[in-house]
């Protein structure tokens, strides 16, 4: 099991928009709104960092009104 946590950036005034296309995406076990550099963090899980590679191409960057994103990648215990 890979996990990866995605910080992303959004247009302005996107946020609950992209919050809310994130919601349908089956893999985002975890979302929550950020203040600071970034304006959401995802937390994912994928078969393997395949997937997830995936799932952060074809899913996420894909969602109109997100800028950017920076994923960091761990393992589950």
């Amino acid at each position: 099991m890979a996990v990866g946590f995605i910080l992303i950036s959004t247009a302005p005034a996107k946020e609950h928009e992209v919050y809310n296309e994130l919601l349908k995406v089956k893999e985002v076990v975890e979302l929550h709104p950020l203040f600071g550099e970034y304006d959401l963090i995802a937390k994912i899980e994928a078969e393997d960092f395949n997937q997830l590679g995936q799932v952060v191409v074809d899913h996420v960057r894909s969602i109109p009104g997100v800028i950017d994103t920076k994923t960091l990648t761990g393992i589950k215990f």
